[in-house]
């Protein structure tokens, strides 16, 4: 579901143990995500701020990111007004998805100076805007929004913040019994009104200046939640149009509690205690709400696709999953999706040259074989020909084929050879040794080529595997690697060459048993896992015959719980993530070695055995990990 006012106001609630924390270190990972590291009241922590089009959200995080070796300019600029600078309030306004942060800090100076962080989770429309507390200023906003783009409203340095545009909806916590009974009479009477105005004949057009008569408040839409549809007919679609933060999920479960409450046999519409049952519903689920007592869960919805609530589903039923806050709530259902749509957006360049490139050469390879084929029949030639040579005066010019005694089998039966008619016999013989000669040197070239090919592939294979799993860092060093093996093209601007780090960062897992398991997810990693980091007597592990991770377990001792979890970590991050029993081979780092010539990331090994996992998702989410460089 999209995140709404009750998951918002549950948001709000959580982070007032944050009111007067101090915002340390300030980072972007991304266009349009900002981390902040709180520290001081409520226990310090990590707020995610994120303005993504697709999965906009704010909530604390545990989740590690990479950031940028240069700071965005907007990051920058908020480092200056607020890094250091001391919470004061956390608010929402309303029941809408838009958060205000009052930040008192310090300027240059060292004057005392409060500016306001405004959150507005909107989907395509989210933004972090900046402003300047006491005049409402714009200082910036992590998305500008000119007038091309829109006539209502400006987001750019030094215009004055003008808020979103009004839906003129209700706040469903200012509401009591006695309204509640009758905005749905009033509703009931608007959609009465309007249907009977629809079955009824124009008497007359009003055109011209006639119908500048009718005046502005006539058109918008009334704050006594007319205007929608009937309650009685359609309570999930009156209740979304009439108040706000009201999302279809939570008026669908009103609803639901209503069905469930109402007599059987009643239908909504007939049943004379509707108005009354669906005000208890309403409050059933709006009074936790409004006394901030929040439940979060997820679960998947009759149709599977998962959802999450700040309230009990009755939907979910016994399969939903609680949570202790929103935003463990949240950081589960999100995860990394929106790193994973990058992703897919950064990779689908990579991802077509790769296919495309593996494709021709399993088409190369099946033209080898053919070549193959053909040019291990080179002592056919060589027979044909020598046959010919002892049976000139047996052939004449402008025989298709001439049927001679095999001298070289043991029963001396005949052999029937195609010529050339426009050749002599000699010319015939001579044709038959080239080819023996050709395709006897071929054969070397052949078989060189062919595992040449088959490594290609190979290689092909293990950087979609690698893409399949990758984080934006990873997509750079798999990107520069193709660049390095001469695959892709430079596509850096000439003179500014990027400053290459000296060791990648890299992701690593604390096994229950507390040893440290790493894990590389592209071959500039891999390498440097297995040839530079390891130590002669650590363990390595990967898939046996399939494409996946290096993965090291950074101890001489450990027990068998580490080592499963190792092998888990080795079949999850690999082509066979989706099956069940693959084998993982797994040695001591001396035993692993790479071939003088080899592509990056390949390497040879023995004295291993062999385990079957099953990789299990959840277990490997369990298993605590950072990102360390």
């Amino acid at each position: 579901m999209a995140l709404d006012g009750i998951v918002t106001r549950a948001i709000v609630h959580e982070l007032q143990s944050f009111i007067g924390a101090r915002i340390g270190k300030i980072y972007q990972p991304s266009n349009h995500d900002l981390i902040f590291n709180l520290r001081g009241a409520g226990g310090g922590g990590k707020l995610l701020l994120s303005a993504n089009p697709t999965y906009p959200r704010l909530h604390l995080t545990e989740r590690s990111s990479i950031n940028p070796s240069e700071a965005p300019m907007f990051c920058m600029l908020m480092r200056k007004h607020c890094e250091g600078g001391a919470i004061e309030s956390i608010t929402q306004v309303g029941m809408e998805r838009i958060i205000h942060i009052n930040v008192k800090t310090r300027d240059e100076l060292g004057d005392v100076s409060a500016k306001k962080i405004i959150i507005e989770l909107m989907g395509r429309h989210s933004n972090i805007i900046l402003t300047e507390l006491s005049t409402g200023t714009i200082i910036d906003g992590i998305h500008h929004v000119t007038p091309s783009i829109s006539s209502y409203r400006i987001v750019m340095p030094g215009v004055a913040y003008t808020e979103p545009p009004q839906q003129h909806k209700l706040n469903p916590l200012e509401i009591d019994k006695e309204r509640f009974l009758n905005l749905i009479s009033a509703a009931e009477e608007s959609a009465l009104l309007e249907e009977d105005e629809k079955e009824a004949e124009p008497e007359e057009i009003i055109e011209g200046e006639l119908a500048n008569l009718i005046t502005k408040e006539e058109v918008e839409q009334k704050p006594d939640g007319s205007g929608g549809p009937s309650p009685s007919a359609d309570p999930v679609g009156w209740m979304v149009h009439a108040f706000s933060g009201m999302s279809p999920l939570v008026a669908g479960e009103i609803a639901l509690r209503l069905r469930n409450d109402l007599a059987i046999g009643d239908t909504q519409g007939s049943a004379p205690e509707f108005p009354t049952k669906l005000w208890d519903a309403f409050q059933s689920v709006m009074g936790p709400v409004h006394n901030c007592e929040f439940s979060p869960i997820s679960g998947a919805n009759t149709k599977g696709k998962m959802i999450f609530s700040a309230i009990p589903l009755s939907l979910l039923g016994e399969n939903a999953k609680q949570y202790n806050t929103i935003s463990e709530c949240m950081e589960d259902y999100y995860g990394d999706k929106a790193e994973r749509d990058t992703v897919k957006q950064r990779v689908s360049d990579l991802i077509r040259f790769l296919s495309n490139e593996r494709s021709k050469n399993v088409k190369k390879l099946a033209n080898l074989q053919k070549d193959l084929d053909e040019a291990q029949d080179a002592d056919r030639y060589r027979i044909w020909g020598e046959l010919l040579f002892a049976s000139l005066h047996a052939v004449s010019k402008g025989d298709k084929e001439a049927s001679l005694v095999n001298y070289y089998d043991e029963n001396q039966a005949e052999m029937v050879i195609p010529l050339d008619p426009l050749l002599s016999p000699s010319d015939n013989a001579q044709r038959y040794f080239k080819k023996y000669n050709k395709y006897k040197n071929s054969l070397l070239v052949i078989n060189e080529q062919l595992i040449k090919t088959h490594e290609e592939i190979s290689y092909m294979e293990s950087l979609l595997q690698q893409l399949a799993h990758a984080s934006l860092n990873d997509i750079e060093e798999i990107r520069d690697e193709l660049v390095s093996q001469g695959y892709l093209r430079d596509r850096s601007k000439k003179g500014k060459k990027k400053k290459k780090a000296t060791r990648p960062t890299l992701q690593v897992f604390t096994s229950s048993e507390g040893i440290d398991i790493y894990v590389g997810k592209n071959n500039l990693q891999n390498e440097y896992v297995t040839n530079r980091l390891a130590s002669p007597n650590d363990t390595w592990l990967h898939t046996k015959d399939i494409p996946g991770s290096h993965v090291v377990i950074r101890s001489e001792e450990f027990g068998d719980a580490t080592l499963e979890e190792a092998a888990q970590l080795a079949a999850y991050y690999s082509q066979a993530k989706q099956s069940s029993s693959v084998p993982v081979d797994c040695t001591l780092i001396r035993h692993v070695r790479k071939p003088s010539g080899s592509k990056p990331g390949f390497v040879i090994y023995d004295h291993q055995k062999t385990l079957f996992v099953t990789p299990d998702e959840n277990r490997i989410k369990s298993l605590p990990n950072t990102l360390r460089s």
